[in-house]
């Protein structure tokens, strides 16, 4: 087994007993991330300088102060600030902007003793499904490089497919997490809203976005929101609650468990191979005592339409304050302030920005406000009932991630509201607030398909608990793309 394979435990065993020291497991990581960039296109900076150094610092460190992820590289993605390290957002309006300050999630990082290699692309301000509205450059799914790895963390899942990462950061406004995790194969968490600080998440929108973990396997993941959870007094929105050893969750045990199954996810749109995946994944669980029945959750259809205007409306007012004149890019072509503020948002933003900020100014605009925004919200209550009623009866909801597996770079670029609907089953989670997890459930014509495993507020455990079950009953995590065949392991 090559390096790049290896879970957590398996790593620190090779520190522990000084098979590999973290600077030469930092120098193997940046030697893989060289050899498959080219290829992969997922890093827009690294970090290789501070890294090297910090890695061969870290090695004198005594075995006994070291944590579970002492020493392991992570990317970051690159909507959340790092001091010293260019934070772009992947729009041209923050190119170069050098952030003075650490998100909470970076220095939890630190703590935990985790080695940032680099930031990660995304789609700009992480408006996407795709990895194609980056300024800087279009992400390739691994597993094919002429289809995309996802959106808006496409950068974080395809480092982590790739191998060139064992971890990475996303955040997740409409499923940005779990899309491109389903994509790539790899394993992506949505923790419930207020269980990772936001602090230094450079906002999209403010009542949907989560910073979450995406990793190989479900203890991995577990175990690094183990490092990034908990309450933070920089962000009013983070929840003082406790925070549990997610890994002890990991019991195997799902016997008498209630899993509702939503019609609505089964339905017009969803490939048959993402239906017979999933179908095939809930008679696993079935087979370890779990009990499968069918639910409804009957708002579900109107969740993409108040997705968009609910955070759009937040789009419009976050990104107000990108004006050229604080930070990033600023235009040279402007005779009055006027013209410096249009030429610079104009000039900076990218298309897709440009159609949410004017989509959302609408929605807010007086004698639209009630039709469209209070409207939203009232739904969006009413969606988060349907979630809160079916909690009642289930310990967990499954589905498909997404309706079909990754597409091609190109396909439907032009085409937003198609492109809007592949976020159509996870953007119901954001919007209730609830956690969910997409592991891969199985492959379509060569392309990872995900399993989507959603739980109460604040129970993330029972969600990693059934997911760890399946894990263990299946070998889908252990497939590897085709990316990896002569790669520095």
């Amino acid at each position: 087994m090559s390096l790049v394979e290896k879970t957590a435990a398996q790593l620190q065993e090779m520190i522990h007993t000084k098979e590999i020291t973290i600077a030469e497991m930092t120098e193997k990581a940046f030697d893989r991330i060289e050899a498959l960039e080219p290829k992969v296109d997922a890093f827009l900076a690294l970090n290789k300088e501070r890294a090297t150094q910090l890695a061969k610092e870290m090695d004198s460190v005594p075995f006994a102060e070291r944590g579970p992820l002492f020493g392991l590289p992570i990317g970051v993605k690159d909507n959340i600030v790092t001091e010293g390290l260019v934070t772009t957002a992947s729009s041209r309006i923050l190119e170069g902007f050098n952030p003075i300050y650490d998100a909470t999630v970076v220095d939890k990082l630190r703590a935990a003793g985790m080695v940032t290699v680099g930031k990660l692309n995304m789609d700009e301000f992480a408006m996407g499904s795709s990895n194609e509205n980056s300024y800087y450059k279009k992400t390739k799914n691994p597993w094919n490089l002429e289809t995309v790895p996802g959106g808006s963390s496409g950068g974080s899942a395809a480092a982590v497919a790739s191998g060139q990462v064992p971890f990475s950061l996303g955040s997740d406004t409409g499923g940005s997490i779990r899309q491109p995790a389903a994509f790539c194969g790899v394993v992506g968490m949505k923790p419930t809203y207020g269980r990772v600080s936001r602090f230094g998440l450079i906002a999209y929108a403010s009542s949907l976005d989560q910073i979450g973990p995406i990793t190989r396997t479900v203890k991995d993941n577990a175990l690094l929101l183990n490092a990034i959870s908990g309450y933070d007094d920089k962000d009013s929105t983070s929840a003082k609650v406790e925070v549990p050893d997610f890994t002890a969750a990991l019991t195997g045990d799902i016997a008498g468990l209630r899993i509702g199954v939503p019609k609505e996810y089964f339905a017009e749109g969803v490939s048959e191979a993402a239906k017979q995946a999933v179908l095939a994944a809930l008679k696993v669980l079935e087979e370890r005592g779990a009990i499968c029945e069918e639910i409804s959750l009957s708002h579900s259809k109107y969740a993409l339409a108040t997705y968009y205007i609910l955070a759009s409306s937040e789009a419009s007012s976050n990104l107000s304050r990108f004006d050229g004149i604080r930070y990033g890019y600023r235009t040279e072509k402007a005779g009055s302030l006027l013209e410096f503020y249009m030429n610079t948002r104009s000039e900076g933003f990218g298309d897709e920005v440009k159609r949410r900020i004017m989509l959302g100014t609408y929605a807010l605009s007086s004698g639209y406000y009630d039709a469209y925004y209070k409207k939203a919200q009232k739904v969006r209550t009413l969606i988060k009932k349907d979630f809160d009623d079916a909690f009642e009866k289930y310990d967990v909801i499954i589905g498909p991630t997404t309706p079909t597996p990754a597409f091609k770079i190109g396909e439907i670029i032009d085409d937003p509201l198609t492109m809007y609907a592949n976020d159509i089953l996870t953007i119901p989670v954001n919007l209730a607030g609830v956690p969910a997890i997409s592991i891969p459930c199985g492959f379509d014509n060569g392309l990872p398909l995900g399993l989507q495993i959603i739980g109460k507020h604040f129970d993330e455990e029972t969600v990693y608990r059934v997911a760890d079950v399946y894990e263990q009953a299946t070998d889908f995590h252990k497939k590897t793309p085709k990316t990896w065949e002569g790669a520095a392991q």
